[in-house]
């Protein structure tokens, strides 16, 4: 969810383009509710399709993929295009993803539509950033950006638990159906509210690999990847888990998600109003903190209320994982932070990929137990690989 490629335009930025930077933000809850609203409904999707749990997961990991690979080469592939056009190309990807998967007459056809939706996360996230900078003067690129993830920190927050509610109402087909004219309405924003953004320069992949041969570069990119993977392993099939351990219906089922996607708003308040200086310390606290939430899950998920304080925790460390784990990139590739950018998208959607496809052979192969213990020992892994974090930090 970083920015890829920079402009190198040098003339005078127009007024700020705040239509655009909302249209962008809609675009992001869309995405993310698009992305993971198959954690919501994956006992009915497995049911409507004839598949397990565990494969009808790797809808997600899917998506995943193909996010990694347009993650690294969006730029390269857009070339000379005009940016406006390629967002406003990806957005119209999300809308026929989302038609296929409604769609969808069998399992081949639903992961057709989950790769458009990979290409599409990929593609967005790696010019979200460098977009945002292109539509506000420079002062008002935080602010611009805190606006845009705010449509992440609402999808995030409602999509799970609305998506299973009306999934019990009216049926999974219906939830994915649901959202097609709300793409379609941001799709006609983009065209409007985007103003022409001609092609900067394109990204240098020689200069990713030259990251890759910094150590401290590499062992935190290896630690992102397993702090993501430990937590994507959990919340895919956190559904089949509150159903099973914790005995949940569909209405505490919606509750829970509700709390832990509400949590999240608090930990994006926190990390941005506490997240200060030398991030070193801060980089192992969401590997900890949801680990051990995992753990606690599996000890205490038999109770309603116990689960609901737990998955509050969680989701707001989940948050405020993202933060920390930004802060540190722009800390330490601060002399390349395009190709920086591309190679934590990439490393993010890795993660995903890695979490549901680990959960959902763990899930079928064993138990849903299995899968949150797995979950726990990626996060352990993590812990020791960052240490306490001082190795991670470029040399003075």
């Amino acid at each position: 969810m970083i920015e890829v490629a920079l402009t190198t335009d040098t003339t005078v930025k127009p007024a700020a383009a705040w239509g655009a930077v909302l249209s962008m933000a809609l675009c992001v809850a869309m995405l993310i509710a698009s992305e993971f609203m198959p954690v919501s409904l994956l006992t009915p999707m497995a049911e409507g399709l004839g598949a397990t749990q565990g494969q009808t997961g790797q809808a997600i990991s899917i998506s995943g993929l193909f996010a990694v690979v347009a993650s690294l080469l969006i730029t390269t592939a857009a070339g000379r295009l005009n940016r406006k056009w390629v967002l406003v190309a990806m957005t119209a990807l999300m809308l026929l993803s989302l038609v296929l998967v409604a769609a969808a007459p069998n399992f081949a056809v639903l992961m057709i539509g989950r790769a458009l939706l990979g290409i599409c996360i990929g593609g967005f996230w790696a010019l979200a950033t460098a977009v945002i900078m292109r539509l506000v003067p420079k002062d008002d690129v935080p602010r611009a950006l805190a606006l845009m993830y705010g449509g992440q920190a609402i999808a995030a927050a409602f999509a799970a638990p609305v998506g299973s509610y009306l999934g019990d109402l009216f049926g999974w087909r219906e939830v994915f159906w649901a959202l097609t004219p709300i793409v379609a309405v941001n799709l006609i924003w983009h065209v409007v509210a985007l103003p022409s953004l001609p092609a900067g320069q394109r990204q240098d992949v020689r200069t990713m690999f030259s990251l890759l041969k910094r150590p401290y570069f590499l062992i935190g990119l290896i630690a992102s990847m397993l702090s993501w993977g430990s937590a994507f392993t959990m919340f895919t099939y956190l559904r089949p888990f509150l159903e099973r351990v914790t005995g949940a219906n569909v209405t505490v089922l919606s509750v829970l998600l509700l709390v832990l996607g509400c949590a999240g708003f608090v930990g994006t308040w926190a990390s941005g109003r506490f997240l200060k200086g030398d991030v070193a310390r801060l980089l192992r606290l969401p590997a900890l903190l949801m680990g051990g939430c995992t753990l606690g899950l599996l000890f205490l998920g038999g109770s309603p209320f116990a689960a609901g304080v737990l998955l509050a925790l969680w989701g707001a460390m989940n948050t405020a994982m993202s933060v920390i784990w930004m802060t540190w990139m722009s800390q330490n590739a601060d002399d390349a932070p395009e190709a920086a950018g591309s190679l934590m998208v990439a490393a993010v959607q890795a993660s995903i990929l890695l979490g549901a496809v680990a959960g959902g052979w763990l899930l079928d192969g064993f138990s849903i137990r299995a899968t949150f213990i797995g979950s726990a020992v990626l996060a352990g892994a993590a812990l020791v690989l960052i240490g306490n974090g001082r190795r991670l930090l470029k040399p003075q």
